[in-house]
């Protein structure tokens, strides 16, 4: 059969753009087609404008602490519009670079929606592709509920990109992008509520983590409603007036709906390829990601096995090895250090407290404190450095942190963890005096059982 290509990948994100350009650097003639813009999901509207929200948001407390250590500083106003034409021009720039990137290195960029017609065969605006493989990486889409007034929800996809600022906003979830949207939009001035149908926010984290994040970020002025719901949004002059399930009533300036992403996978033509997906349409993979279909893989949110950016991207890698280079990889799922960019911070690697006395009997080392900067400003939060130990191997099994740095902080700690490090030897690093991060390698006595 005569191919245009060794390989098609469809979807421009991270996992997608990695795969590209390794299997073209393997000496593959390579397409990638994207319907948006190239940088998927994190660049273009995740990760990246997210964290330079955060940042946007921490200056507001950040003029607060200021004067425990001497600073006059004037009155300060937010411009709204400013950090978002900025935040524009920053992600046309990152944009541009993974488009000279992948051009460079040979591959060609095909724009349009890319829908398979067979296992071999992909169709974009009606000019059929066809290579040896497909690579199916076109990421995951926010979740709206299908309620009365769901028309007038938006998500984060919007969120980056609002006309105006609302008074306030009505964040509905309690996973990491939720929290995170409620930090920001706090920080910002506005007025912030959070709806989770759950009894305490971030499902899955350390139990310490969710307490402690509850608590702080009602402190900074989020109001928080547990066990709650939304049953109807309507529109009114002034905002929306929302209705709740338990029967309660509210207005808000604006809905946000953070409760989660599914798989991008509908009218993909992936059932006339013959490509089998899970229950939440999901593309199910082995662990070298390749599906039910001998040469169609798949990596990335599309396949639902860990929705993080790091994650695509090594799954991208892996599949380049593995199908271009002879060198078949798969991807570990079972540690990965992770950072929620909360306010506070968090950052986590390994097993939970709760998962952790599920299969081992552990030690638990805990510190809650001040750090040392908000002694001067008078800040009241606190942090908390939390490692689960292994009592009978010694072997450190999780990580957990809740503070300033946090997020840097794991990537270092999560090198120790995967590796296997006990707590011997984190007794055995010289503590760097004064920081938080000391007190993981000084702690000294465990919790009482």
């Amino acid at each position: 059969m005569n191919t245009d290509y060794d390989l098609i990948v469809i979807g421009a994100g991270s996992g997608g753009v990695r795969a590209a350009r390794m299997c073209a650097s393997h000496g593959a003639k390579v397409a990638i087609i994207e319907e948006y813009r190239v940088g998927g999901t994190c660049v273009i509207r995740g990760c990246i404008p997210k964290k330079l929200y955060v940042y946007a948001s921490h200056y507001h407390e950040d003029f607060q602490d200021a004067a425990g250590f001497g600073w006059e500083v004037p009155t300060p106003s937010f411009n709204w519009h400013k950090l978002r034409d900025n935040k524009d021009t920053e992600i046309q720039r990152l944009n541009d670079i993974y488009t000279r990137n992948l051009k460079a290195s040979g591959v060609d960029i095909i724009e349009g929606r890319g829908i398979l017609t067979g296992p071999d065969t992909v169709d974009v605006g009606g000019r059929l592709y066809q290579a040896k493989t497909i690579l199916v990486a076109v990421g995951a889409a926010p979740f709206v509920p299908d309620i009365p007034g769901h028309e007038h929800i938006v998500t984060s996809n919007e969120a980056f990109d609002l006309e105006q600022l609302p008074s306030k906003i009505t964040i509905v979830g309690g996973g990491y992008i939720a929290v995170e949207f409620a930090g920001i939009f706090n920080g910002l001035g506005v007025e912030t509520e959070l709806v989770y149908r759950g009894n305490k926010i971030l499902r899955g984290f350390d139990d310490d983590i969710r307490v402690d994040l509850g608590a702080a970020i009602q402190e900074k002025g989020i109001k928080l409603r547990l066990e709650q719901n939304i049953a109807a949004v309507v529109k009114t002059e002034h905002g929306f007036d929302i209705t709740f399930e338990n029967g309660e009533t509210g207005q808000t300036g604006l809905v946000m709906y953070a409760t989660g992403r599914v798989p991008y996978t509908q009218g993909l033509g992936l059932e006339a390829a013959g490509v089998a997906l899970g229950k939440k349409g999901e593309i199910v993979v082995d662990p070298y990601s390749k599906t039910n279909v001998h040469n169609i893989y798949a990596v990335g949110d599309v396949t639902d096995r860990a929705a993080l950016t790091p994650i695509a991207i090594r799954e991208g890698a892996a599949f380049a090895e593995t199908v271009f280079n002879n060198n078949p990889q798969a991807v570990d799922h079972s540690i990965i250090p992770t950072a929620v960019f909360s306010q506070p911070e968090i950052g986590t690697v390994g097993l939970s407290e709760e998962d952790a006395r599920l299969a081992h009997k552990v030690l638990v080392y805990k510190a809650r404190f001040r750090p040392l900067k908000n002694t001067l400003s008078g800040n009241s939060e606190k942090m908390l450095m939390k490692l689960i130990v292994d009592q009978e191997t010694d072997r450190v099994l999780g990580l957990h942190i809740i503070g300033p740095g946090a997020g840097e902080m794991i990537q270092a700690f999560g090198i120790a963890v995967t590796m296997g490090a006990t707590k011997a030897q984190f007794d055995a690093t010289v503590a760097v005096h004064p920081t938080a991060a000391e007190e993981m390698v000084t702690f000294k006595t465990p919790e009482a059982e």
